[in-house]
């Protein structure tokens, strides 16, 4: 049987979560059940949809069924940014639905960084909080000019400087001290966070909330009414599939998500002489602006904690424990993470692990509720999920009892991507768009002028 002890692996997170964090396993399913509510999956957006309800409504019988335990999947394991970034772009949303829905969704993300703030300080929950903002790196000149043109971007659509900024040289490399700044964007809406205390104490408290949560209990199917495991099938009023990568598995929506890994590092405490070069001191949040995907923070035990996508999809959306382990991607991003701090050669990498996050069609998340089936969902979130999925929580909550507001008339409600493409094109679509942005950044490098390659893969990839 496995212990709580064996997860340590996922992550430097579930390494570093104090003993009274992890507890024991939680029983499984004990047989059939009926309930009002079922959610599928104990992460972040399993979890906040249970916090919600039972908050509003205490008399819900509400279950939440998970195959493994509460944060065992991208909750666990994430970058730790609780982020009002958006996947898709707000051209796209407004293309969509509207200007105005477009404006207020991006509102909706804002405010929901400053929500999880609250809950978690009204809880109880110590998630090491910081709300530093995120700084953007330009570290070429036409990294420069994309900074300058997503701020113009910003302006057009009515948010100000409070919202995003463009930073000189100066002031960018005093939050920081990377090589070859140039300048940054920097929004002050995000938060650094633990990851898994975020998700071990968000179960405390909904189970504290009347909550049930079965862990080692897998689900087989989800279908009106039912869902099934193999331990029993559970009847509800409402069904909620939170199941995001996972998806992939379950019968009906194999081609709805696509499971895309991404890697992350960490590297040991680091010396206060490091960070007096390197800044961070706010608890930001950082990247740059190349096209392939990286991300970091300063841990609160002053580590840094780095990622990037680049690891390959596996034919037919497999999920495997052995591909959370990439040496050649892990080798890529101590060499990314060395270019931009060379002092950090000088310190031990402690830790490496990875995982997989749901990437739909369009690359636009969404949130809803069949009426006609009783059947839930939310996720696609393309590794952007740690707020998200705390408002997708909250609208969730409204939907199942019914309620009106202005969270259920956002323009991700009800909305469904399309289907990813059979197999082998889902394969050959995925890894061939990893590769042309990572080569975009090469050929930047190499010539100095933006990449076209990555303009044109930029509608088949959210709009950015």
């Amino acid at each position: 049987m496995t212990a709580l002890s064996d997860y340590r692996n996922l992550s430097l997170w579930w390494d570093t979560l104090p003993d009274d964090m992890q507890g024991p396993i939680r029983d499984p399913l004990p047989g059939p059940a009926s309930v009002d509510v079922a959610i599928v999956g104990a992460g972040y957006t399993g979890l906040w949809t249970a916090y919600y309800l039972a908050k509003s409504d205490p008399s819900l019988h509400i279950v939440i069924l998970e195959s493994e335990t509460a944060g065992f999947g991208a909750s666990g394991r994430n970058g730790g940014w609780a982020s009002a970034l958006f996947p898709t772009s707000l051209a796209t949303v407004a293309h969509a639905s509207s200007r105005q829905g477009a404006i207020d969704l991006q509102r909706a993300m804002f405010d929901t960084v400053d929500e999880i703030g609250r809950v978690t300080r009204d809880e109880g929950i110590n998630c090491h909080f910081r709300k530093g903002g995120t700084i953007v790196l330009a570290r070429t000149p036409v990294q420069l000019a994309r900074a300058r043109a997503e701020i113009d971007d910003h302006r057009s659509w009515g948010f100000g400087p409070e919202d995003a900024e463009l930073l000189g040289a100066d002031e960018a490399r005093d939050r920081l001290g990377a090589t070859d700044v140039l300048g940054a964007t920097f929004t002050p809406h995000c938060a650094a966070i633990h990851p898994a205390r975020l998700v071990r104490g968000l179960a405390r408290v909904v189970e504290d909330l009347g909550v049930a949560i079965h862990e080692r209990t897998r689900v087989t199917s989800i279908e009106p009414g039912i869902v099934r495991t193999v331990r029993g099938d559970v009847r509800a009023g409402k069904i909620i599939r939170a199941t995001e990568a996972w998806s992939s598995r379950l019968p009906g929506s194999q081609r709805d998500i696509a499971p895309v890994y991404s890697l992350m590092l960490a590297t040991e405490p680091l010396p206060e002489s490091f960070w007096d070069t390197v800044g961070l001191r706010r608890g930001e949040t950082f990247s740059d602006h190349r096209h392939l995907i990286i991300y970091g923070q300063r841990t609160i035990d002053d580590r840094l904690a780095f990622g990037g996508r680049g690891a390959p999809y596996h034919l037919g959306s497999r999920i495997k424990p052995e591909y959370d382990r990439e040496p050649a991607v892990y080798n890529g991003l101590s060499d990314v993470l060395r270019e931009l701090f060379p002092a950090v050669a000088d310190h031990a990498i402690t830790h490496r692990w990875g995982g997989p996050l749901g990437v739909p069609r369009d690359w636009y998340p969404s949130v809803g509720l069949d009426p006609s089936s009783g059947i839930g969902w939310a996720g696609g979130y393309v590794g952007d999920g740690v707020a998200s999925s705390n408002l997708a929580g909250r609208t969730l909550a409204d939907l199942v009892r019914g309620v009106p507001s202005s969270l259920t008339e956002l323009p991700w409600v009800n909305r469904r991507s399309p289907r990813w493409e059979p197999e082998p094109l889902r394969w050959l679509g995925v890894n061939i768009g990893l590769r042309v942005m990572g080569s975009a950044d090469g050929a930047e490098q190499r010539t100095g002028k933006a990449a076209r390659r990555a303009k044109i893969l930029a509608p088949f990839l959210g709009g950015h």
